[in-house]
């Protein structure tokens, strides 16, 4: 491969419906930065062509047979944590959102996402950030919200430093790496050794998990509506 090429993200598909899943396969086959190396009729199929493929990323449909779609998250992200699991389903519900997102998926986006948006959340995924689509993340803020209302903070928790929880709290705000980097004139480099600091500090894994975080340590408040 010529040097400076961007290899294509290695992709496995995993939904029950075998139309929907061949058309998903076809499609992500039209588009560049992308190459499916396998489809996964249920969750335990994709857990095990996870195993023989090491894929980059796994497109998880929810509701299937024998093993569902957040068991099957929970198991890759425990067993091949080198793989990253986006959520691609019908269903775009709180009782699945939030049990797909605490199994370990990165990303979350319904069927009716074009095939731009797929390959968006893929690279967004394997660049640390989270591959969320703008309703599911208003719908994150929102249930964030209601359940965990923000108390003024006094001090950074933690024993993070200033820097780090600024830039847990652009995080929490919906900022992605490069963003951050731009915001605080700093390098991705610095952004990603800061993040990895405060990660280490709190104990967080994701940045799913950073944004309930902000929230219940009132570093930032819901939106107003």
């Amino acid at each position: 491969m010529t040097e400076g090429v961007k290899k294509p993200a290695r992709v496995v598909v995993a939904d029950d419906q075998t139309v929907v899943r061949e058309g998903i396969v076809m499609l992500l086959g039209l588009l560049p930065g992308v190459e499916v190396v396998g489809a996964a009729g249920d969750g335990e199929e994709a857990v095990r062509l996870v195993a023989e493929l090491a894929p980059d990323v796994v497109l998880m449909d929810l509701r299937m047979p024998r093993c569902d779609g957040v068991e099957a998250t929970r198991r890759i992200r425990s067993e091949y944590p080198g793989t990253q699991v986006v959520v691609l389903t019908t269903f775009a519900d709180d009782e699945s959102l939030f049990p797909a997102l605490r199994a370990g998926a990165r990303g979350y986006l319904t069927k009716d996402a074009g095939g731009d948006e797929i390959v968006r959340a893929v690279e967004s995924v394997l660049s640390g950030d989270a591959g969320l689509s703008p309703s599911i993340q208003r719908r994150l803020l929102e249930r964030l919200s209601q359940s965990e209302p923000a108390p003024a903070a006094t001090e950074a928790p933690d024993g993070l430093t200033a820097r780090e929880t600024e830039v847990l709290v652009l995080i929490a705000e919906g900022l992605t790496n490069q963003e951050i980097a731009r915001k605080l004139h700093v390098s991705t480099a610095t952004v990603k050794t800061h993040i990895n600091n405060l990660f280490a500090k709190t104990g967080l894994k994701d940045r799913a998990q950073a944004v309930r975080y902000a929230y219940g340590k009132g570093l930032v408040r819901p939106p107003a509506d």
